[in-house]
């Protein structure tokens, strides 16, 4: 994965003093292609620990670990099998987090007590660099999104500053900028853990499709089960902002903008083919029809519409074709509630 930033615009002077906080057992937020991260040094269980405390996350719900790519995965996981370093090979560095069984001195505060642990090696440049300064590159960096537990995730460095410097006393020790995240959506995680007794198994869509690592196993990739390992932004409500999101498939989209208008209802509106008219709104966002720029678009939409002061976000729902899926995921928890909320206005709307 490319990316504008080159080795030569990387300020090395904020990348080691960001190395030595995440030493010193302190929190660091850093890009990554996908999302920023909220970094911690994945072996010390304190500082694990001030992850959960800062984003207000269940201790029970794993952070993925972040790794060099010279690292040895060896030394994070046991019982490796051979389809993950062929995705290894494919994919890394890259938007791909795998799920393999964790080596036993690994803290298992980072798999939110289970006995498996994520990695993934971030492509981009930032940090690429942090990996290779922390502990000379032989370190792992617990980091999930950084933002509050639930909360959409930041794709930019002022998007952290909004989350959590509201009160000017941030838990955060620095924030390293390294532009807009590229990808925009979170990693797809794969469980390889259970190979023998499931195979290869989706817990989070994302990026690179299911089809895409298909392709390379030779075999196809089975759909989560119940027993499958918890993995990170996997709830029914998740990927949130604070103002209610109502997720509406394209032919209903301006019979409900009209009633809820009717209703009352201020609406902030994120579309991709909604043509101009309809009732005034309070904000809207258009979207790209395709789903790699609606991807590295959409956290920030989501943002933005949230600080429209809106009563409700209102979503017209992508494609359903599997190039869409890791979007249509996200949109999905956001809005988990949509029908509850489309529910609560109908008895305003108008004949």
């Amino acid at each position: 994965m490319k990316h504008a930033m080159t080795d030569a615009t990387i300020d090395m002077q904020a990348i080691k003093l960001a190395a030595r906080k995440l030493e010193a057992g302190q929190l660091v937020a850093f890009p990554t292609e996908t999302v920023y991260g909220l970094g911690a040094d994945a072996e010390n269980a304190a500082a694990v620990a001030s992850i959960y405390a800062a984003k207000g996350r269940p201790s029970n719900h794993p952070v993925i670990v972040h790794v060099a790519p010279e690292a040895d995965i060896g030394y994070w996981a046991d019982a490796i099998p051979p389809q993950a370093h062929a995705l290894i090979a494919a994919f890394w560095p890259g938007p791909l987090t795998l799920i393999l069984e964790r080596a036993a001195h690994i803290p298992a505060q980072v798999s939110g007590g289970q006995s498996s642990v994520g990695l993934r090696c971030p492509s981009h440049p930032v940090a690429q660099a942090l990996l290779r300064e922390f502990k000379g590159g032989k370190g792992g960096i617990a980091g999930p999104s950084a933002n509050k537990f639930g909360h959409v995730s930041p794709t930019t460095a002022q998007h952290v500053r909004d989350e959590f410097d509201t009160d000017g006393d941030s838990p955060i020790a620095c924030i390293l900028d390294g532009g807009q995240s590229e990808v925009g959506i979170e990693s797809t995680i794969i469980d390889l853990s259970r190979m023998a007794s499931h195979g290869p198994v989706l817990l989070r869509p994302g990026h690179i499709s299911a089809a895409q690592i298909g392709a390379v196993l030779g075999v196809a990739v089975q759909a989560a089960d119940a027993a499958a390992p918890r993995a990170s932004g996997t709830l029914e409500s998740h990927y949130a902002p604070r103002t209610p999101v109502l997720l509406v498939a394209p032919p209903q989209l301006a019979a409900t903008l009209l009633q809820l208008h009717q209703a009352g209802q201020s609406l902030a509106l994120i579309s991709y083919s909604a043509a101009a008219g309809g009732p005034p709104l309070a904000a809207q966002c258009a979207m790209a029809a395709a789903p790699q720029p609606y991807a590295h678009d959409l956290y920030a939409a989501l943002r933005n519409m949230d600080h429209a002061a809106a009563d409700l976000i209102v979503v017209e729902a992508p494609p359903s074709d599997p190039a869409w899926q890791g979007i249509n995921d996200r949109l999905r928890r956001a809005a988990h509630d949509s029908s509850a909320v489309l529910a609560g206005f109908k008895t305003g709307f108008k004949k």
